[in-house]
């Protein structure tokens, strides 16, 4: 074997990634909001990226150097730039100037501790009250509960802990009702005496029995206080429709709300479906007349390569958001093709689908599909999905194969029709499926189960 060194010519072919190329790469990951923030970042480091706004504002000086480009007999500027009159994007809305967002339908509601600062303030009777209740407000946490012990309030504010236990007696007045609770069972109590609930036992079983109905032990509940079975079912639905979080529907500081802008929206006109790529929100693109004329204009070699630079940035920007409003498209447009009957029919119809049979049909890479498709949203008439719901596993039925949530569909109106004194097993429920021609084990209709967050028979049986 021989063995030493050497130098030999070799040929090979290697996939460089190019900055245009990984700039493609990340624009086709973006969606709506993301691709919105990224060109705005991109319009203020570029000087060739002009915007309807921008040429707004520039109107006037741009219509002063078309009065020095006549004047200039010794070079064709229409010639030299007419390659790149065409380089500009529009999204393919006509009313961007008009658009509507959801700024304009939506407004800010007033957060729990705003909500309860204005009630302690027309309520309390001196300074004192109104300083350890304001400390009791700004204890509360997202839930509306007090997270700190009176004790700690009494350190803090060098009082007296009868005096602060008052205070929140006060303040569990307020709207919400609940709020300033210590804990579930002292929530639900408020919420009962407010409503002027006098049955002894049900107050009993707030306080003691928590824990057995949320395991739905009614009978050993029945037992104990010695009431019937069917009372004791319908004090647990009295207590199931009161508020454990009486925060809910308030904002709090912590919270980050956002909102779902569909990236395509499919709409049916005369029995069709037609798909818009929603990108009204886009600013309107082109390359800046003005730089452009400096660019042929300039002798300096460094600003010349730096406006080059700078316009071949823009102009692979622009082509680039191109690229990912027709990828988009065609991506939407054979999801719509596959997956025809469940626009038609519902969750029942959903076929399954891989992204290889996507990247078949278009022509691409499976990488492709899964970028356009990751963590986008479209607007269709059944509602609004993340295009991932449309690419779902097979389970085996007799022609051929079934999608999952056809089959979590399937489980979901079997439970709905249910008797709920006898309710149906996960055995039970394979069983029917399995006369459906549908081949499912008793595991995996558990797990579909809890996917859909429903709780086991057991805990679903009604007395």
């Amino acid at each position: 074997m021989k063995m030493g060194f050497e130098l030999n010519l070799e040929q090979t072919q290697k996939l460089i990634m190019t900055p245009e190329l990984r700039q493609a790469i990340q624009i086709l990951q973006f969606n709506n909001v993301e691709l919105l923030e990224y060109l705005n970042k991109q319009i203020e480091a570029n000087p060739f990226l002009d915007t309807t706004e921008k040429r707004k504002d520039s109107h006037i000086k741009e219509e002063e150097n078309e009065k020095k480009e006549k004047t200039n007999d010794e070079i064709d500027w229409k010639e030299v730039i007419e390659k790149y009159d065409d380089i500009s994007y529009k999204s393919y809305n006509s009313n961007y100037e008009n658009k509507q967002t959801f700024e304009s339908y939506t407004s800010k509601k007033m957060s729990l501790k705003d909500h309860l600062m204005t009630q302690l303030g027309i309520t309390v009777k001196n300074e004192n009250e109104r300083r350890i209740g304001e400390l009791i407000i700004e204890s509360l946490d997202s839930k509306g509960y007090l997270v700190s012990s009176i004790h700690d309030l009494s350190m803090q504010l060098s009082e007296d802990p009868v005096e602060i236990e008052r205070v929140l007696r006060m303040i569990q007045t307020f709207d919400p009702v609940g709020v300033g609770a210590r804990n579930l069972s002292e929530c639900l109590l408020i919420q009962l005496k407010e409503k002027g609930i006098l049955d002894k036992n049900i107050y009993i079983i707030v306080d003691k029995y928590l824990d057995d109905i949320a395991t739905n032990r009614i009978q050993k509940i029945s037992k104990e206080l010695h009431i019937p079975v069917k009372r004791v079912q319908s004090i647990c639905d009295i207590i199931k429709m009161l508020e454990p979080k009486p925060a809910r529907g308030f904002i709090v500081d912590s919270d980050n709300i956002r909102y779902i802008v569909p990236d395509v929206t499919i709409e049916k006109i005369n029995g069709e479906y037609i798909i818009i790529v929603n990108d009204s929100n886009f600013p309107i693109l082109s390359i800046n007349r003005y730089y452009k004329n400096m660019l042929d204009n300039t002798d300096d070699k460094e600003t010349s390569k730096f406006l080059f630079d700078k316009l071949n940035s823009s102009m692979w920007l622009i082509k680039s958001i191109e690229q990912r409003r027709l990828t988009l498209y065609k991506v939407v447009e054979s999801i719509v093709k596959f997956q025809k009957k469940f626009f038609d029919e519902g969750n029942k119809a959903l076929k399954p689908l891989v992204l290889k049979d996507v990247a078949d049909d278009i022509g691409v890479h499976e990488s492709t599909v899964s970028r356009a498709t990751n963590g986008k949203y479209v607007q269709t008439p059944r509602g609004i999905f993340e295009l991932k719901h449309f690419f779902t596993s097979s389970v085996s039925d007799d022609s051929g194969g079934v999608s999952s949530t056809s089959v979590k569909s399937i489980i979901k109106e079997l439970i709905e029709k249910e008797d709920t004194r006898k309710p149906l097993s996960d055995q039970k429920i394979a069983d029917t499926l399995k006369e459906k021609g549908i081949k499912i084990s008793r595991r995996t209709v558990a797990k579909y189960r809890d996917e859909l967050r429903i709780p086991s028979s057991s805990m679903r049986r009604r007395f």
